[in-house]
């Protein structure tokens, strides 16, 4: 595939409007073809305002696209996998937001699914890891610049009260685990390189809205601690700092770093602290090219899909600890 990567967007949600479909239009391997909404009118707004040469009133239509060589499912986490699915069916690669879907057992089934097709691409859209701050951090913590690692403490949340908010909905998979929880998860696995042998949690119910807005989790690796919460109800927040036996390393902003201007993380190592700075650029866009050039080069993707399936297995331990009121053993 010489040419550029033609992509379909199925959606109009928030992410894909503001921050997705933006960094797209800056890719080097990729341009957006399509948008498809199931209101037509929203669709075409979209598209005059993006420059996109199509526009469709259902998903159906853009995954008829031949011309459309993948899709990226901005959609409510309940549809995920559904859609994931019939775009395979329609022999497009995939890029599927996060979480992958409601349960474990939809991310295997959609994992399974993919055996049918392996000429086909599917990966969750977990943004930050491809974000050249995560590749160093990474890069400090395997080669032991700050000794072992034994504890991270992260947490991430905003305030969002509207009845109305999908985040506030336990049909469309909302949550604080679900929508940002799953962050500090996820780089607590990546950092340890391993799954969690045990997990704790304290989760707060809202009384009306029946999802988790306040999750405080302890994850215990081989090796280490990883403490953090995760919050729908608390002024926005997000912070990572990992602790190793002769330093650590802190972000500035760990999951949305900044697309003006350069990130920063700061490595502190007996008293000694050195700021490192990141050039200028998107993660989204990042993102979206790594995709592109593993089609391209028929390699796998970044991410693979056993990770997405593995962290839905923690979510669910999380939830299951604080139901029983007890360590859950992984």
């Amino acid at each position: 595939m010489d040419k550029k990567l033609k992509w379909g967007i199925l959606g109009t949600a928030h992410i894909a409007t503001e921050q997705v479909i933006p960094a797209m239009l800056n890719c080097l391997h990729g341009d957006v073809h399509a948008i498809a909404s199931r209101n037509l009118d929203k669709a075409k707004d979209i598209s005059e305002r993006f420059k996109i040469p199509k526009f469709y009133g259902s998903y159906e239509e853009l995954l008829d696209d031949k011309e459309v060589d993948a899709v990226y499912i901005p959609l409510p986490n309940h549809l995920h996998v559904a859609w994931a699915i019939k775009a395979l069916e329609a022999d497009k690669h995939v890029l599927v937001e996060k979480p992958v879907g409601l349960s474990s057992k939809e991310a295997q089934k959609l994992l399974q699914e993919t055996k049918k097709y392996p000429h086909l691409k599917v990966m969750e859209a977990f943004m930050y890891r491809h974000h050249p701050q995560w590749i160093k951090v990474k890069e400090l913590v395997d080669q032991k610049v700050i000794g072992e690692i034994k504890t991270i403490q992260s947490s991430f949340s905003f305030y969002e009260d509207d009845p109305n908010s999908i985040v506030n909905s336990k049909e469309f998979g909302g949550g604080s685990l679900m929508d940002i929880g799953c962050y500090p998860i996820s780089l607590s696995r990546f950092l340890f390189n391993s799954e969690p042998k045990s997990i704790s949690a304290v989760i707060d119910y809202h009384p009306d809205f029946k999802v988790d807005v306040l999750a405080s989790g302890i994850l215990e690796f081989e090796t280490g601690t990883s403490v953090f919460f995760s919050s729908t109800q608390l002024a926005y927040n997000q912070q990572a700092q990992i602790f190793g036996t002769i330093g650590n390393i802190k972000f500035e902003l760990p999951f949305n770093p900044p697309i003006d201007r350069p990130s920063k993380i700061w490595v502190t190592i007996d008293d000694e602290c050195q700021t490192i700075e990141f050039d200028i650029c998107n993660q989204y866009t990042i993102q979206a090219d790594l995709f592109a050039q593993a089609i391209k080069n028929n390699t796998p993707v970044p991410t693979p899909l056993e990770d997405a399936v593995k962290n839905m297995v923690v979510i669910e331990k999380l939830e299951e600890s604080n139901l029983k009121g007890q360590r859950i053993p992984m």
